[in-house]
């Protein structure tokens, strides 16, 4: 009896579409695109904004990058600029420091004595500002 009532109800499909109206010829019966197509779209729209927004990090990340070797070519041209500028610095540094040991040689020990009163009187000066602070 089950078989019977099913099998009758396969056959019999049009009973359950209202009266007078008959199904599309492709079985489906919304009025919308297909799902498939529509999926796909949709995909293609959200892969084209990824697609954009990937190319908008890149330039952005190359504009860094250049700026970057920009700055470091700059920092190299200054470095070397401050480096020449520290070996004359230490030329002149030199000649005076052996001018200053000539001068030393030739009047005995006396200048030392110079420099350690005007070491006491520095460092005084400095614990008062310290203290009045």
């Amino acid at each position: 009896m089950s078989s019977r009532y099913h099998s009758n109800t396969l056959h019999n499909r049009s009973s359950l579409l209202p009266a007078g109206s008959t199904p599309p010829a492709s079985g489906r019966s919304s009025p919308f695109p297909p799902a498939g197509q529509r999926f796909a779209d949709d995909l293609e729209s959200q892969n084209d904004e990824a697609l954009e927004g990937l190319n908008a990090k890149v330039r952005l990340l190359k504009d860094l990058t250049i700026g970057i070797r920009d700055e470091v070519k700059d920092s190299a041209i200054q470095l070397s600029q401050m480096n020449d500028a520290f070996a004359e610095t230490g030329g002149i540094l030199s000649g005076t420091f052996r001018r200053m040991n000539n001068m030393a040689a030739r009047q005995g020990c006396r200048w030392l004595w110079y420099i350690v009163f005007l070491i006491v009187v520095f460092w005084f000066f400095v614990v008062v500002w310290w203290f009045r602070r």
